[in-house]
């Protein structure tokens, strides 16, 4: 006869499974190797059993929280849903939970202490501005682990980060409007301010107007904060201004439909009129009208690699400091080029 649920211990585990006490703990407590075959006996008599590991005891013996703190500046908006299910899912098959602080202030927490950290996480991933330098250094100094998300580390700090090929896509997204559609009154929305990706598409917008030898106008340069309404207020001040352009490249996918919005407001042919494109690749660009040519970033890897990376860090004390994925274009019909279908690039 099978014990009641709550008197079944590691003990009986092991002895219905034929293996160490040792070798249900690691199994567990995912400290050390066992076997597929070992595990899968494990799995079966634990359901059999009925055994459900003790959160506390577990956490007690490792002095561990298996848990990790995900900091952000703000979790609204189609972008973090691709990045949290990376992110979950690799710490979910390392048997991690994961705690959640985000804020609409990226200096919320600038002098205070932080809500995620070494009195309740085993690590924390830090999203671009969530964590200022002061921070930064803190963690180091206690050598917490930390891994960062769109974001690199001042120079002194090694501090592993995890992000995209923002430039090089930047270029070519610019150099596809002037070559393919003869545009050169670009306006370039910019992300929030001192956020790190829009800083390098920036940079890639403005060589790639140099290269093609357009002189760089600051004048184009506008808000666009990755926010909808933001750039929807963008765009009307400057068609209400009378500023002539012939394309928008919108820092974020989110701003490119601030932009679209805009535009049809004023009885404005996209792309005939006025080319836009916008950068991520996110669910609803396809849908969009026109579709949206943008560039498609990997969020959900991006997510699954910052995992990685903190869990490596927090098993092994080291990991590899830079990763950077890679982008590419996806040509839609907001550019001016014919359609083909919404997701060839």
């Amino acid at each position: 006869m099978t014990k009641p649920r709550a008197s079944v211990t590691i003990r009986d585990v092991a002895r219905r499974a034929g293996v160490s006490v040792a070798t249900v703990s690691r199994y567990i407590n995912k400290t050390g190797p066992v076997s597929k075959a070992v595990g899968e006996r494990l799995d079966a008599v634990m359901e059999e059993l009925h055994y459900v590991p003790h959160a506390a005891a577990r956490k007690l013996a490792t002095h561990k929280t298996f848990t990790i703190g995900l900091l952000l500046s703000d979790i609204g908006g189609d972008f973090f849903a691709p990045l949290l299910r990376g992110i979950e899912d690799v710490l979910a098959s390392h048997g991690y939970d994961l705690l959640i602080a985000s804020t609409r202030k990226p200096r919320r927490w600038h002098g205070k202490s932080l809500p995620v950290g070494p009195h309740n996480t085993d690590g924390i991933l830090g999203f671009a501005d969530s964590l200022d330098e002061d921070h930064l250094r803190r963690l180091m100094a206690q050598h917490f682990p930390l891994v960062l998300i769109h974001r690199t580390p001042p120079p002194d700090l090694p501090i592993p980060c995890v992000t995209i090929e923002n430039k090089a896509a930047a270029h070519a997204m610019t150099s596809h409007l002037i070559e393919q559609h003869r545009r050169r009154r670009i306006v370039f929305l910019q992300g929030p301010p001192g956020e790190e990706d829009s800083h390098w598409r920036e940079i890639g917008y403005r060589r790639a107007l140099a290269d093609h030898g357009i002189p760089f106008d600051p004048g184009l340069v506008m808000r666009g904060d990755f926010d909808r309404d933001v750039a929807f207020a963008t765009i009307e001040a400057a068609l209400r201004q009378g500023i002539a352009f012939d394309a928008v490249f919108a820092g974020d996918d989110e701003s490119a439909e601030g932009v679209l919005a805009a535009l049809h407001v004023h009885g404005i042919a996209v792309p005939e009129e006025i080319a836009v494109v916008g950068f991520d690749d996110q669910r609803m660009s396809p849908y969009l009208t026109p579709p949206l040519t943008t560039v498609r970033a990997p969020t959900e890897m991006v997510g699954r690699h910052a995992a990685q990376r903190l869990i490596e860090l927090i098993r092994d004390g080291t990991t590899e400091l830079m990763t950077l994925l890679p982008t590419q274009l996806v040509i839609r019909r907001s550019c001016g080029c014919p359609d083909r279908g919404g997701d060839d690039s």
